[in-house]
């Protein structure tokens, strides 16, 4: 195919605002592509040619000039190869002359709408809207197959360019047949919330009650020795968590895929910070290892010794996942239909630190990439009074308005060191759950309680007191308290209760240690 009539439909997918409009224009291309060019289509519509890297910068990209081409004569292929000769460019003297030569000399075999084209192709700033939520039920509709059997398809082999492929020579039959590929990452199950225990077991008889870790969730890939680790969006940390692998070595089999998540834990066994384990993965291995330990926590099993997995039941899944993985690197649960067993496993994983539950049920298989009713999140909110003692102004649509509370709890008896002139400690932060209306009327009450100011903010008396929901409390060295709240927002002001009735310190840091719960009804 001409990459003419490719870019003549990037634009007029660019242009279109209807979701329906992209997927019919889409396509409709693809239809058309013959069965060589259907690899390179794809990715070239996903914006994401197959070469990661051309050796050139942005500026280089764009500071070539070259004169067009008179007639369209580039297809598809010629584009393909022309950007696999720039990457395959060795490294060395004279290979960035080398590469803008070739670059220069793809762009003079372009028309002048396909040279600009090219540009923001392989600078991946394409931006017509083309994603895979578009791109997929457009192969379905191009290849006259189900949109669930491509989604299938691109979910186990982690490749939409080849299922479109697949689907467009093949039909449904090559779709059926694509197995889970080991060390391809699998788009990750995801859960829905419900507001209570009660809500999410309705209708499961029994369902598996699981502790919802707050680590980073981690997909684990073995094949003989070779081991590889993938983030929930895909991203390859394999070399910053060597710990993890020599687990995955360890475990009684040749292949596996395990779903999963990596923790942090105290020495008391209590998990460590949500930021605490993402600063492991992101930041250099040598000293953080030894500061922030992690351990797994598996909880399915997508694959096992040649045998997919993501089509049976959970409960079979479930099976395989105790006879492949030791207790103690499993997620903890508890299989039933009784709401008091329910909160009695959820109290003890509150009280170990934890944020919650998962309720999953048992007889469904692995949704990879959805968010279904099949596992349900119940995540107890704590709720405390607290005082406001300064404010910040907003920016962007709150500008003119206090906005970001800084709220304090009060201190008494031991912790009085940590308290300021009106005995009062600082935890933290939010400007979440505030209407403009409430935003209009904090705003004056605030600057009615005016006590100084520093930069863009208003300390204030501290007088106001407002109820405030919380996921949980985290230790932190930013306050003096040596905690901090975790996802606060507003539930709204108490004008009936005064500054000395707020929660203390002491409280805040019993929701940290599991001894103050919340009411889970």
């Amino acid at each position: 195919m001409l990459l003419q009539d490719l870019v003549r439909t990037s634009e007029k997918v660019a242009t279109t605002s209807s979701r329906r409009g992209k997927i019919d224009l889409l396509a409709a291309l693809m239809s058309r592509l013959p069965p060589d060019d259907v690899v390179v289509g794809v990715r070239f519509l996903a914006g994401e040619p197959r070469q990661h890297r051309l050796g050139l910068g942005p500026s280089a990209i764009r500071s070539v000039a070259a004169s067009p081409a008179e007639h369209a004569m580039l297809t598809l292929t010629d584009v393909d190869h022309a950007l696999q000769r720039i990457e395959d460019t060795p490294a060395g003297s004279g290979s960035r002359t080398a590469r803008l030569a070739a670059w220069a000399d793809l762009l003079g075999r372009a028309r002048p709408e396909e040279q600009a084209w090219l540009v923001r192709l392989v600078l991946r700033e394409l931006r017509q809207g083309a994603l895979a939520g578009v791109l997929l039920p457009s192969v379905a509709q191009a290849a006259a197959v189900p949109e669930r059997a491509v989604r299938r398809a691109a979910m186990r082999n982690g490749d939409l360019a080849r299922t479109a492929e697949l689907a467009l020579t093949g039909g449904q039959d090559a779709l059926a047949a694509v197995g889970l590929v080991v060390g391809v990452p699998v788009d990750p199950m995801l859960a829905t919330t419900a507001a209570d225990l009660a809500e999410a077991l309705a209708g499961q008889t029994p369902a598996l009650v699981e502790t919802k870790l707050d680590g980073a969730r981690l997909q684990v890939h073995r094949d003989g020795c070779d081991v590889r680790l993938f983030t929930r969006t895909g991203q390859d940390v394999t070399e910053r968590l060597p710990e993890i692998v020599a687990t995955a070595r360890s475990l009684p089999t040749n292949r596996v895929v395990l779903d999963g998540e990596v923790v942090a834990f105290d020495t008391d066994g209590r998990p460590r910070p949500f930021q605490e384990t993402m600063q492991r993965i992101g930041r250099d291995l040598t000293r953080v290892q030894r500061e922030i330990p992690v351990e797994l926590r598996a909880f399915d099993v997508l694959h096992l010794d040649g045998v997919d997995l993501l089509d049976e039941p959970l409960a079979t899944r479930r099976a395989a996942l105790h006879h492949v993985v030791p207790e103690a690197l499993r997620a903890d649960g508890v299989v039933t239909d009784h709401l008091d067993v329910a909160l009695d496993f959820t109290r003890e994983v509150l009280t170990a630190g934890h944020e919650g539950v998962i309720v999953k049920a048992l007889d469904d298989p692995y949704a990879a990439g959805r968010r279904g009713a099949s596992w349900r999140k119940v995540k107890p909110v704590h709720t405390l009074d607290l005082v406001v003692l300064a404010a910040e102004w907003g920016s962007g649509r709150r500008r003119g308005w206090l906005s970001n509370l800084h709220l304090g709890a009060r201190v008494e008896g031991s912790d009085t060191e940590v308290a300021d002139a009106d005995g009062f400690v600082l935890l933290g932060k939010t400007f979440k759950g505030l209407t403009d209306e409430v935003l209009a009327w904090q705003t004056e009450a605030l600057l009615a309680r005016e006590t100084r100011r520093e930069g863009h903010v208003v300390h204030v008396r501290p007088e106001l007191v407002v109820e405030i929901a919380l996921d949980g409390v985290v230790r932190s060295s930013r306050y003096p308290g040596g905690v901090s709240l975790r996802f606060a927002r507003v539930r709204g002001y108490r004008p009936d209760k005064l500054a000395q009735d707020v929660d203390t310190l002491a409280t805040v840091r019993a929701v940290h240690t599991g001894s103050r719960l919340p009411a889970m009804g």
